[in-house]
């Protein structure tokens, strides 16, 4: 299976299992830009519940391709999303192991555009989560490319996970608080299950 996938900061657990059962994966990057998306947000679990963590972004008036869009820096969105992973996580069982492949990138590395940033996080989830998968990016945008599983809508805050993605439930570390939450950015099952978040996806 191949399959075309939007850009997507720390994406969902829905969005790493289309990962997980590719071959190859295609990130679009010159779709029009969508409010409200996962292309500059993920939700993570934390200490009052679902959390979500926005990146702020520079945008011209009109439709501006993924590919433009600029990340704003005006604000240490790092250091906040940082802090918030860090209180979120810290007393699960695997934070501390896999902290330090992404601490540089929160602390350090300033990315100019959206997608640069998510693509090298991506990067670093794919290898934390030890997967065998090819990656690109899209060079123009096509409506359909032949070969390829479009996903690039169907994986949205808005939408019920596609039809792959089976929900199980597993440790959290606020469930006795609020119960189990399904889906959230790969971060809550990485940092929660570690090794054995390849076996769930």
């Amino acid at each position: 299976m191949n399959a075309l996938l939007g850009s997507a900061y720390a994406g969902n657990i829905n969005y790493f299992s289309c990962i997980k059962k590719a071959d190859k994966i295609a990130i679009e990057c010159y779709e029009h830009f969508t409010k409200q998306s996962y292309r500059n947000r993920c939700e993570v679990y934390g200490a009052n519940g679902k959390l979500n963590l926005i990146i702020p972004i520079i945008r011209k008036k009109g439709k501006n391709p993924v590919r433009e869009i600029k990340i704003d820096y005006s604000s240490n969105w790092q250091k906040i999303h940082w802090k918030s992973l860090q209180s979120s996580y810290r007393s699960s069982a695997y934070f501390e192991y896999y902290e330090h492949q992404f601490h540089k990138l929160y602390n350090h590395d300033k990315p100019g555009f959206l997608v640069d940033f998510n693509m090298e996080l991506t990067s670093l989830i794919i290898k934390a989560l030890d997967l065998d998968v090819s990656i690109d990016q899209t060079t123009s945008y096509q409506k359909n490319i032949d070969g390829f599983i479009d996903y690039r809508n169907s994986i949205h805050p808005k939408l019920p996970p596609t039809d792959h993605y089976k929900e199980q439930g597993y440790f959290q570390v606020f469930n006795d608080k609020f119960g189990f939450l399904s889906n959230l950015s790969i971060y809550d099952l990485l940092f929660n299950m570690g090794p054995e978040s390849v076996l769930y996806l």
